[in-house]
């Protein structure tokens, strides 16, 4: 099925009709349970479900836009709701610090707030204790941090974080959990692990909107197995409508990344959604969602739009490269998105360090080649050709390299999905790209 198929379409496939029914049938019971988790289909490790919550359905496995700020730079939340985008993510340390959690509660909450009628994720300011890290200090009470702006000091406590959540409104709210970075050795990551187990307890307790507000809590640990292993069997013993997998995509090998993705996702429960924190790389979600992930967020695709570089079917194109300047393309032949109907990569290139419209542009594209990657996992799940679609999906991607990361063939022998692309070069190789 072509990533491009049905880009525009926000509404269900007719495979999902009689789920769908099903979730209608639930819609009372959603004032007492904020979350309906209905699978739809299966593929080895893989899920296509659809998430029903408080503002809408969501197909996954699903990527998730990150509007920290409560606004995507560069894009508006029409027209992210235009591309067919029924779920985003923004942050609650930087809302509670501007304009902070009172205003919007006061305004009626974050949706209101940003003119966005779908659902929204709001991470718990765990992360910021990484991006953050100079400007922090965390203890068992909590962490507090310096504004790198102005220098004000914020303490947060578990609690604090669930409060300002509970007032801003999103759907799903994070538990506050304590993060440090991948490549982190020794024993503050056991710290970490052990203090994000005791710290769980304080913000279930602390969540005042159980029938509005889903929380989900953070499974830590770094790259040790065994800490993953004592943080999750902890965490999944407490009440919970999903879980989420931190701490990862910081650093370390991809060996390790794949790794901890596949022992975490074989451990949590079966019938809720699995959550990967941080991870958008296309190459990343396709083989994370064949693990058994079911749901992403990162700012990459939009980060990466405003150096200059789009997301397409056949890798990255760097369109403030020398070449791109006589290619009267558009970005990816048969994309669908404004600004491959409307514009050549030759006009791109004119305007890219010229006008701010480039970063527009760009930013639609990728997060348009996103929703349709995502879109595409979801359907080929459930007409059982996901297979075929990951090969295809490979042998555009490496194109031009002609070899695959091992990281990715080993990942994917572990997902039970047979690569059968360029077999013939690694083998004349004598080894894949590590």
């Amino acid at each position: 099925m072509s990533a491009d198929k049905n880009a525009n379409a926000p509404e269900l496939s007719e495979a999902s009709a009689e789920p769908r029914k099903r979730v209608k049938e639930d819609e009372a019971m959603l004032g007492k349970i904020p979350l309906r988790f209905n699978i739809l289909a299966r593929y080895k490790r893989a899920r296509a479900s659809v998430l029903t919550l408080p503002h809408g359905d969501v197909r996954t496995p699903v990527y998730m836009p990150v509007g920290t700020k409560a606004t995507l730079k560069g894009i508006t939340s029409e027209e992210l709701a235009n591309i067919g985008y029924r779920l985003c993510l923004s942050n609650t340390y930087h809302l509670a610090s501007i304009p902070g959690a009172d205003l919007m509660a006061e305004y009626g909450g974050l949706h209101k707030f940003m003119n966005w009628p779908y659902n929204l994720l709001t991470d718990s300011g765990g992360f910021q204790m990484v991006s953050l890290s100079q400007l922090c200090e965390i203890t068992e009470e909590g962490v507090e941090f310096e504004n790198p702006y102005d220098k004000r000091k914020m303490f947060m406590r578990p609690e604090d974080s669930i409060h300002i959540q509970n007032a801003i409104g999103a759907d799903i709210v994070m538990a506050l959990d304590d993060v440090v970075k991948t490549t982190t050795v020794g024993p503050r990551v056991e710290e970490a692990c052990d203090r994000t187990i005791r710290w769980i307890d304080r913000c279930l307790v602390a969540h005042r909107r159980k029938e509005e507000q889903n929380v989900f809590p953070i499974v830590q640990g770094a790259v040790d197995l065994k800490l993953r292993e004592r943080c999750l069997s902890a965490l999944i013993q407490r009440e919970a409508n999903g879980f989420a997998i931190g701490g990862l995509a910081g650093g370390e090998s991809k060996d390790d990344f794949w790794k901890v993705v596949a022992f975490c996702t074989e451990r949590l429960p079966e019938e809720k959604p699995r959550y990967l924190m941080g991870v958008g790389y296309p190459v990343d979600l396709v083989v994370c969602a064949c693990l058994g992930v079911d749901m992403f967020d990162c700012v990459f695709p939009t980060r990466t739009a405003r150096f200059g570089v789009a997301l397409t079917r056949y890798g990255e194109v760097k369109i403030k490269n020398s070449e791109q300047r006589d290619d009267f393309r558009p970005l990816q032949e048969g994309c669908q998105c404004p600004t491959c109907k409307k514009f050549t990569r030759t006009y791109l290139n004119s305007i890219m360090t010229k006008a701010g419209v480039s970063c527009h542009l760009l930013t639609l594209h990728n997060l348009h080649y996103l929703f349709n990657l995502m879109l595409g996992i979801h359907n080929s799940i459930i007409d059982g050709t996901l297979e075929d679609y990951v090969n295809r999906f490979l042998e555009d991607y490496f194109s031009q390299e002609k070899s695959i990361p091992k990281w990715v063939l080993d990942a994917l022998e572990k997902a039970e999905i047979n690569v059968k692309v360029y077999k013939n070069e690694e083998q004349k190789n004598g080894s894949t790209t590590a």
